[in-house]
């Protein structure tokens, strides 16, 4: 296969697998997720997301939507987590942890102080049977047939999945709140979007 032709394919197998993934999901689960996160601006709480290599990346871009849609929310670093960090994570709080084997150190690192502190436990992972998903509150199961990459191991697709999984949360609860173009721009003057914003309003 040439250059042209390889780099098709992996768009293409990562297209498919988005797709294959939409039919997959449990929407009873993302509807009981967005539920919660719809509820936590008015009670005066918070998410929390956390996440190791590639499932971090992914943490990071999905506390920054929730965050965009007025779902207050942040990042916090496995690293920084068991040195303080953890005291951000207060009773009523919603923590959302990625992995994919759902069996990684770092990420069951949080599980103690969390039961301990009254969080709700969301688990994002492949396998329900891990630890993540034996200990969470909610598992929200992406599994998906094959990465895109050589030997099939190098998260991507996953990845993607694991965030386009959470965008349709944050813009269904986007909705259902009621989020107002108003309020959108009071948070957003800057780049493009707060060009057009700007003149829409």
């Amino acid at each position: 296969m040439d250059r042209k032709e390889r780099l098709k394919q992996v768009v293409k197998d990562e297209a498919e697998t988005l797709s294959k993934a939409a039919d997959r999901i449990d929407y009873d689960v993302l509807s009981q997720i967005t539920e919660l996160f719809c509820s936590v601006k008015k009670n005066g709480k918070k998410v929390i997301v956390a996440g190791c290599g590639t499932a971090g990346q992914a943490g990071k871009r999905i506390a920054h939507t929730l965050s965009v849609v007025e779902i207050p929310a942040f990042f916090l670093s496995p690293a920084d987590s068991i040195h303080g960090g953890m005291g951000a994570m207060q009773q009523g709080d919603i923590l959302v942890l990625i992995s994919k084997s759902g069996n990684t150190q770092e990420i069951l690192n949080y599980l103690p102080a969390a039961k301990k502190k009254g969080l709700t436990v969301i688990g994002v992972t492949e396998n329900e049977e891990s630890k993540l998903g034996k200990a969470a509150d909610i598992v929200l199961k992406i599994k998906i047939d094959r990465e895109p990459d050589e030997w099939g191991i190098v998260s991507s697709a996953s990845t993607l999945c694991f965030i386009s999984a959470f965008d349709a949360i944050a813009f269904t609860a986007m909705e259902e709140t009621g989020y107002t173009k108003e309020e959108f721009y009071l948070i957003h003057t800057g780049g493009g979007v707060g060009e057009i914003l700007k003149k829409e309003l």
